[in-house]
This record gives C-alpha cells, sequence and structure tokens, in this order.
C-alpha cells in the first residue's frame, strides 16, 4: 500500500532475518515502526527480580534495537501492558495495521484477541503470521482429518509434507529500507528501570541475541549427525 504505516510487534521472534510479520509488514507498507513490550502482565508475577530470562532477553532486545537502527530503523520500546500500549502505540503513529507472529499460549489468544478489537475499534488492522514453527497443528493431519495420537505416523506425514516451500526463508533484507525510524528517540531502557537486576547470565557463558543465535548453531553443527546417539547423555555435548 503506498504511502501506508505499519507497525511490527516483536514478541518471541527478536530477530531480522527470516522474519514473517516483518517481512509482510514491509512488503505492504512503505513505512514499517517496530515495537517492543516489557509487558507487566508478565513480568509483575515473576517473584525473582534476579531473573536471568529477563536479562536475556533484555540482551536480545538491545542487540535487535542495534540491528534495526543500522538499517535506519529503530525499535520502539514500551514498558506496561501490551494490550494497552500496542493500540495506544498504533494509534499514535497513525499506521493502518499492526503484524505480529502467531504466540500459541491461552494467555496469550486472549491477548491479542483483546488487542484486535481495539484496534478494529480505530479501524487498525491485526495481522498474524505462523513464524516459529513449520507446520501448524492443522497442516499435518490423518487421513480422516484428525491430530496424530501415536508419534511415528505423524512424523512421517511431516517429513512427506516438508518440502522447499516450507524451508524457504523470508527475503526482509529486500525492503529494509522501508523501515522507520522513531518519532521520538528514547534512551534504552536499563534492566534496573524495569525493576529487574543484572545475574551472572553472561559470566555463564550464555550468548543471547541473534548472534548467540548463530554461534550455538554453528556449535551443534558439526555434531548433528551423532544427536541420535548422544542426546540421552547428560554428560556429553549431544543435545542443540
Amino acid at each position: 500500500m503506498a504511502g501506508s504505516a505499519a507497525l511490527c510487534w516483536f514478541r518471541r521472534d527478536l530477530r531480522i532475518n527470516d522474519h514473517a510479520a516483518l517481512f509482510h509488514a514491509l512488503k505492504a507498507h512503505t513505512q514499517v515502526y517496530c515495537a517492543f513490550v516489557f509487558d507487566t502482565d508478565i513480568l509483575d508475577a515473576l517473584p525473582n527480580k534476579d531473573d536471568r530470562r529477563v536479562e536475556f532477553i533484555w540482551h536480545s532486545i538491545k542487540e535487535l534495537h542495534d540491528k534495526l537502527t543500522a538499517h535506519g530503523g529503530g525499535l520502539i520500546i514500551c514498558h506496561g501492558r501490551a494490550r494497552d500500549n500496542i493500540p495506544r502505540l498504533a494509534s499514535e503513529l497513525k499506521v493502518q495495521a499492526v503484524y505480529a507472529n502467531h504466540d500459541y499460549e491461552p494467555r496469550a489468544i486472549a491477548r491479542d484477541q483483546a488487542l484486535a478489537a481495539t484496534l478494529a475499534e480505530n479501524r487498525i488492522e491485526f495481522f498474524s503470521f505462523k513464524d516459529h514453527v513449520i507446520f501448524e497443528k492443522d497442516e499435518v493431519l490423518t487421513q480422516a482429518g484428525r491430530p496424530f495420537t501415536v508419534f511415528t505416523p505423524y512424523k512421517n506425514a511431516w517429513l512427506k509434507k516438508l518440502d522447499e516451500f516450507y524451508l524457504r526463508a523470508y527475503r526482509v533484507e529486500k525492503f529494509l529500507n522501508r523501515l522507520a525510524k522513531p518519532k521520538v528517540e528514547a534512551p534504552f531502557p536499563s534492566l534496573e528501570s524495569l525493576g529487574f537486576h543484572a545475574t551472572n547470565l553472561l559470566k555463564l557463558g550464555i550468548q543471547p541475541g541473534m548472534s548467540g543465535a548463530a554461534a550455538a548453531l554453528q556449535d551443534f553443527l558439526p555434531r548433528m549427525v551423532a544427536y541420535k546417539e548422544r542426546r540421552d547423555f547428560p554428560g556429553t555435548r549431544g543435545v542443540s
């Protein structure tokens, strides 16, 4: 849509490459803002404020922010309820649509339904895409159209359905020039400003973000062939 704007909402998909929602947003619109919400509906329920999971996400968000900025865009970071902040942000930015990737947890589904209803009241569309699975639950079924209950027949049907189409990456890089800068430049929030503290995450050798994922893959590739034999032995580097 020439001259139109969209908002891409990052959630469990803290990367630029092969990103379904970002690809579709960039392809369909000439300006795409990007956002992430440190959702208090989730964070406020965490009893431990020295939480490695939160710090892992924080570092991953920092890398994503820097990558988007390097490509001429940026990441708008909010701290609050996602179901409130995303509609507010979409209205302030005057976008025509919000794009995100599917989240399958019951609470997330309810949140997305409520959020989509709020957006619709403001005549803003909400689009969600399959991203972090190859096949969703209704894509590999028995001949009777029911879910499989035994793994081996499911595996065989899964492999039979798999082809090059499902393995093809989304060419996000073709449209990165459509990334939009945030209208208000804000400093990147500290962990402390979110109510959390640094842990020993990095001292443990855990590398967050896109670079960490790439490093983990490179580490696993040479020993992937031995996964079947090594996976049952916790003392060896067998699993991914």
